[in-house]
Parts: C-alpha cells; structure tokens; sequence
C-alpha cells in the first residue's frame, strides 16, 4: 500500500473582488509540488482545477501567518 502525504494548500478564488483564498486537500509530490485533491464548491472559481499539480511557495497572509500558495500550474 503506497501512503501519500496529505496537506492542506491554499488556492486562490478568482471573480470575488478582493484577494481571497480557499484550503485545499493536497497530495505531496516532492520538490515544492503538490496535486489537488480536495473537492471544489460548485459556487466558487479557482485559479487551479482539482488533480492539476501546482507548485507553492509560502505566503504571509494579512493576519501574520505563513501558508502555501499554489502559484503554477505544473504539466505532466
């Protein structure tokens, strides 16, 4: 059984009218990339499609903390 690394990326919502970001269940790939795996709202425009492989980078967020983006699409 092959066990996958599981985090939570953020990606972002596009059409909303202010920077806004949604957490989403990832699988890690290595080498700062990570599949999305987490379901996506009907309601709601990602910048990224569920099973795409992004690369992150951290990004500090207004409230302080340190998450990662997904910021490129990544083609396999």
């Amino acid at each position: 059984m092959i066990k996958t690394d599981k985090r939570i990326i953020y990606v972002e919502l596009l059409e909303e009218g202010t920077a806004c970001w949604r957490p989403v269940e990832s699988e890690y790939l290595g080498n700062e990339l990570y599949r999305i795996v987490g379901e996506k709202p009907e309601d709601e425009n990602w910048a990224f499609s569920v099973r795409d492989v992004v690369k992150c980078k951290l990004k500090e967020f207004q409230e302080g903390s340190h998450e990662l983006v997904a910021h490129e699409r990544i083609n396999q």
